[in-house]
């Protein structure tokens, strides 16, 4: 028996039942969070094994780490330097893999699997996102609500973290009843047809190609999702504002700022941030806006934009413009490197741009729900801002310029193309019999639908459109006879491009 583990287990679950969410997220001044990442430090170097051999190797005596600005120079850990250098158990605290409960696995971006350790306290803190979801976005604290929960199961990481995440809810009080079909749509239609009518509200949760997937598919066979007041969770990539209105028209959605949330987060460490109806508010001003949002976010591309709390998940910019956070875990992490390209942005600072170009989001959440001005919505929470663009190889460079998955998805998202296509496709650049390059589009049709010359170039001049519009370096850069892309059409589960149950990568190099 270890008794300590069972006091963790108390502790931890007392504090997420205890907490009103509230309090768990009031505001806080820099300086308590970064209080908090090097208190964290200090305890990670006093009791992980692989961290106080990686500190000596660097000749770091932990005594030295007093200030915050003693706390930036420690060096980034990465996969390659730390956690593929060390035996699990000595990436966990006390060196004892057995402080863990639950270990996960994810392939990452690589396809090399990897082992996430972690014990119900790491979930508990992830719980809070999963809380703030449902209660600013959905109401899920006076409505009834069926999570279902979309995510492959196994021992894969998103599913059973979900899972367990939105059973805590329930725990807290929350009217939330989980029921979980995993990836089999057959199994989906068939609880939310026989289950959904006895509550309020059904929420999917799951990867936005999937979700999608299970909606269209779910017309098809009539499911009439109207009926169940969907709301939607979504995780692990980037989409445009015209999916996300593609999706809501879909089911009948109505307030477009409170019927769905992304999530961000990684195998690693869970849910570093997630989508509130106010970054919502501000990321559809900022669809609108391709000029306002290259000056905020330095960049053609629209980033995912969500919040985060500082006090669970640190946050910090590399010199590079990647990400790097500190957070507890199963394996705690110390100024992580994920290779992410994003940024940060206070909520002040937020506010006061977007006021520059006569945009008040508080304003325009109240219209949208038909409250007075004297009335406060939910989702308005003064807490830092993450922006993040993913992973920089996810990128094909054509004519000097970057192409990004995000500009080509909004060209399939346009009324009519929408109808052909399931929304994924591969991005790459070839060349011809003469070795010139070309951009290469390969797109999946929806299921039933039959690809010919004219559907083609439709889709070819569509994404040519929202290319020009959006990257101003493809616009630029490449030379107008080499912009239009070639387009290949394939059946959906193409075998080569688009193989069932496999996630999907939307670039090749």
């Amino acid at each position: 028996m270890q008794p300590e583990q069972r006091q963790r287990a108390i502790g931890a679950f007392e504090e997420f039942l205890r907490a009103p969410l509230e309090e768990r997220l009031q505001h806080q001044q820099n300086r308590v969070a970064e209080s908090g990442a090097i208190a964290l430090f200090q305890k990670v170097a006093a009791t992980v094994p692989a961290y106080q051999t990686f500190l000596a190797a660097l000749n770091i005596n932990p005594a030295s780490i007093q200030t915050f600005e003693d706390f930036q120079k420690l060096p980034l850990i990465t996969k390659e330097n730390y956690l593929r250098c060390h035996p699990l158990p000595q990436l966990c605290y006390e060196g004892k893999l057995e402080t863990c409960d639950f270990i996960a696995v994810s392939s990452g971006s690589t396809g090399n699997p990897t082992f996430w350790p972690r014990f119900i306290s790491d979930e508990l803190q992830i719980a809070a996102r999963f809380e703030q979801i449902f209660h600013d976005s959905f109401y899920a604290d006076n409505r009834s609500t069926l999570a279902v929960i979309c995510f492959a199961l196994g021992t894969w990481v998103g599913g059973m973290y979900t899972a367990n995440c939105c059973r805590y809810l329930a725990s807290k009080g929350y009217p939330v009843t989980v029921v979980t079909p995993g990836n089999n749509k057959t199994e989906i239609f068939r609880v939310v047809q026989e289950l959904g009518e006895h509550f309020e509200q059904v929420v999917l949760l799951g990867y936005p190609p999937f979700i999608k997937d299970v909606i269209d598919s779910g017309i098809a066979g009539g499911v009439e999702w109207q009926k169940y007041r969907i709301k939607m969770v979504f995780a692990g990539e980037v989409f445009s504002e015209e999916w996300r209105s593609l999706v809501s028209d879909r089911t009948n959605s109505d307030n477009l700022y409170y019927n769905s949330a992304s999530l961000y987060g990684t195998a690693d460490a869970g849910v570093l941030g997630n989508e509130t109806p106010l970054s919502i508010c501000i990321r559809r001003f900022l669809a609108k806006k391709p000029e306002a949002a290259r000056n905020l976010f330095g960049e053609s591309r629209l980033p995912t934009l969500v919040q985060y709390d500082p006090k669970s998940r640190f946050f910090e910019v590399n010199n590079d413009g990647t990400l790097l956070f500190s957070g507890d875990n199963g394996i705690p992490l110390i100024r992580y490197h994920i290779s992410d390209n994003g940024g940060l942005i206070c909520y002040e600072a937020m506010l006061n741009f977007l006021a520059e170009w006569g945009f008040n989001p508080v304003a325009s959440l109240q219209q949208a729900a038909g409250m007075k001005v004297s009335d406060f919505p939910r989702g308005i929470r003064c807490l830092p801002f993450v922006y993040v663009f993913g992973r920089s190889h996810f990128t094909v460079s054509y004519f000097g310029a970057n192409i990004y998955p995000e500009n080509v998805t909004v060209g399939l998202e346009v009324p009519t193309i929408r109808e052909w296509v399931t929304g994924k496709f591969v991005l790459q650049v070839k060349e011809n019999a003469e070795q010139n390059r070309f951009l290469s589009v390969v797109v999946e049709l929806a299921a039933g639908v039959e690809g010919d010359e004219e559907m083609k170039q439709a889709i070819a001049s569509s994404i040519l459109a929202q290319l020009r519009r959006l990257n101003s370096e493809f616009a630029n850069y490449v030379p107008p006879e080499y912009q239009l892309p070639v387009v290949t059409l394939t059946a959906t589960g193409d075998a080569e491009y688009f193989p069932i149950g496999v996630k999907h990568r939307y670039t090749r190099q």
